[in-house]
Parts: C-alpha cells; sequence; structure tokens
C-alpha cells in the first residue's frame, strides 16, 4: 500500500520503536510509587519532560503528559472556561476536537475569527476585535491538518500578549515537521506522537503550572491530570521528536518541499481542472490538498478508487456515506459542497520518497483514466 495519509497517522518511526521496547523492559514501575523501581520510573519521565521543555523553550513543569493532542484541547480549554467568564475566540479552521470543546466548555460565549481564501487566520480581525473587547482566551492552531497551511501563531500570540489574553495553539501537525523552538512561549499548546513517529495514545501539553484539571482521581502531573503515565509511550515520543528535530537540522526540507512542489505542477498539468488548496500561503511541506476533477459516481469517488489501486490518501468530505458533511475548514475557505466533495488531502511522512510522489501521479493518473472511460460508456 502506498501511503499518504501521514497527518493523519505517522508510522512508528524506528527511534520510536527502539525507545519503547527499551523502556517496557526496564522501565516496569509505576512512577508514583515510592519503591525504586517506581522511582527510576518517575526519574526516566522527568527526564523526558526536561528534554521536550527543552525543544519548545518552555519550563519542565510546564509539560503534561495526555493521551493525546484531543484531550489536550479539552483540558486546556476546560481549564480556560472554569477560569474566566469572557468568551473563547477560535480560528475557524481548527480541529474538531476544539471546536466541539469550545460548543461544550463555552456555551453561547465563543466567536470564530475568520481565515482568508487561502486558509490563513485573519490577523487583522484579531487585532481589531482585541481593541473592542477583551476575550478569556484565543486558540488559533499552528498549521492547518486538512490543508497544511501554517497559521501566524507567533503574531496571533504577540498581539494576545500585548493585551493580557491566553493564547493558545494546538500544534499537532507542526510538531515533527517544523522546529518546535518557541512553541512554548504560547501561552497554552497541545502536542501528540503519532503524527510526527511517535506511538498512538501519547501527547502532551504546554500549560501554567496551575490548571483545572479535566481528568480526576489521582495527584498525577502535580495534580493536574489523573491516571498513571505512560511511560514507555512517553520515551518513545519524545525519542521521536528528537530524531525528527535532528532531521531538520541534518536534511535540506527544500528538497522534501521540491518533491511536493513537482507533484503539484504534475497534477494540475495531467488532470484538467484540478486546483491546489492554500497556494498563496506556506504551508507544511508534506501536505497537499487537492480539488479533483469530478468522476461520475460519488459512491465510487476518488478516495475509494485509490484504495482500490492501493493508494491510501485522505477526504475532506463525507461524500460515500451518503451523508455529504463538507469539511468546515473547506467551508471557511469558501468552497461550495460541490467542490468540497471533490478534495483530496496528500501528506507525506519522513519515510516518503521521490519516488514515491510519483508513484501517487500514476495512481491518480490511472484513476482518472478510469472515471473518464467510464463516463464515455454511461
Amino acid at each position: 500500500m502506498l501511503y499518504f495519509d501521514h497527518n493523519a497517522t505517522h508510522p512508528v518511526s524506528a527511534a520510536a520503536r527502539s525507545a519503547w521496547l527499551e523502556a517496557v523492559e526496564r522501565q516496569i514501575g509505576n512512577p508514583s510509587s515510592p519503591h525504586r523501581v517506581g522511582a527510576r520510573a518517575d526519574a526516566a519521565l522527568t527526564a523526558a519532560r526536561e528534554q521536550l521543555a527543552a525543544r519548545l523553550g518552555c519550563g519542565a513543569g510546564e509539560i503534561v503528559w495526555t493521551s493525546g493532542a484531543t484531550e489536550g484541547n479539552n483540558a486546556v480549554l476546560y481549564h480556560a472556561a472554569r477560569s474566566t467568564d469572557g468568551e473563547a475566540w477560535i480560528s475557524a479552521i481548527e480541529h474538531p476536537s476544539t471546536i466541539a470543546a469550545v460548543q461544550r466548555y463555552f456555551p453561547q460565549r465563543h466567536r470564530l475569527i475568520p481565515v482568508n481564501g487561502g486558509g490563513v487566520v485573519d490577523l487583522d480581525w484579531l487585532a481589531d476585535r482585541l481593541k473592542q473587547a477583551r476575550p478569556g482566551i484565543v486558540a488559533i492552531m499552528a498549521a492547518n491538518n486538512e490543508t497544511g497551511v501554517l497559521q501566524p501563531w507567533r503574531e496571533a500570540a504577540a498581539l494576545c500578549r500585548e493585551k493580557g489574553v491566553p493564547f493558545f495553539s494546538d500544534a499537532a501537525q507542526w510538531v515533527g515537521k517544523r522546529a518546535s523552538a518557541g512553541l512554548g512561549e504560547c501561552d497554552y499548546m497541545s502536542g501528540c506522537a503519532h503524527k510526527y513517529g511517535g506511538p498512538q495514545g501519547v501527547g502532551f501539553i504546554k500549560c501554567p503550572n496551575r490548571l483545572h484539571p479535566l481528568i480526576v482521581g489521582g495527584p498525577q502531573e502535580d495534580g493536574r491530570r489523573a491516571g498513571t503515565e505512560n511511560v514507555a509511550g512517553v520515551l518513545a515520543a519524545v525519542a521521536a521528536l528528537e530524531e525528527r528535530e535532528t532531521a531538520l537540522i541534518a536534511t535540506d526540507p527544500a528538497g522534501r518541499l521540491g518533491w511536493r512542489t513537482a507533484f503539484e505542477n504534475q497534477l494540475t498539468r495531467e488532470l484538467p481542472g484540478t486546483r491546489i488548496l492554500g497556494t498563496g500561503a506556506d504551508r507544511l511541506w508534506n501536505t497537499v490538498s487537492a480539488v479533483l476533477p469530478e468522476l461520475p459516481d460519488c459512491r465510487q469517488r476518488w478516495v475509494v478508487k485509490l484504495d482500490k489501486l492501493g493508494v491510501a490518501v485522505s477526504t475532506g468530505s463525507a461524500c460515500a456515506t451518503g451523508q455529504e458533511e463538507t469539511s468546515h475548514v473547506l467551508t471557511a475557505m469558501g468552497l461550495g459542497p460541490a467542490e468540497a466533495s471533490r478534495v483530496l488531502r496528500f501528506s507525506s511522512g519522513w519515510e516518503t520518497t521521490e519516488a514515491d510522489w510519483q508513484r501517487l501521479i500514476e495512481g491518480l493518473r490511472r484513476a482518472f483514466a478510469e472515471g473518464t472511460d467510464r463516463r464515455r460508456s454511461a
């Protein structure tokens, strides 16, 4: 199977696998236990916390381990709702876990920050509104999971800092693909390991030392998140991040970006009518979101045809379910249901090669040819 759905889950890296196997053999204790075995596990957890904090640029005491970004986003917004009577302002393209959390914890007191046609948050809107009102929290993701468009989180954080407004960034898609340095300057941020080659079920948030716990029932994480920590998962997550951060320095990201650009050029040339989303904005080197030509049968749409050809990609619409649900990200960018139903997301990983991008083109070309032949024979 040719795998181009790394934004959903990146396969576990060699470094993460090795760290996990070593941890489950050597770090068998509960970090909260009072004996030496537990103390060793706690020490390993502390070292990992310090290592991650150094990457982000924050204090080790500001790191809380979670089960992933969905829990992290909920935890941050639950805390914010308990800490303020103000509104939550979030970008219109946030991950569903952020949107759903805001709807639950900030009912009747939240608003969406608009984006432009390229999928970039409108900083002018934010700056203007901050002159008029003081929200309880502002949430803008670092990089969009559907389009790969990078968001101006640094600039937004600076605007919020000037007004004394807490700023939160979901950095799940940023971490492991871009340098993590500076993310610790956000008041709150979240990340998860399986987006960059760590194991599933492990994540983290950067937050203040005081946090209203979303999960209660134990003193773990200094009372900010109850439950026995996943020591092996945490060590694997940090090992994978170190592997990725080293690769960002040792390799030339422009080369991988060149593969993506060449793919986009060939795609629009060979499949007339294709449109690449977010072309006017900076995007992650691994992500392409494209509106593809229409195929005659929605039930046999692009993602299904490609899957049958051994190519795994993602789609921004639930067309095949018979219940068309346009992605809120695409809607915010101005796409209608017809266009949104033909959007595919191609997301590569660190092990993806230039030849893989070419094989993806070949699969798309074949799916397009089969769809065209079917239209002619109908």
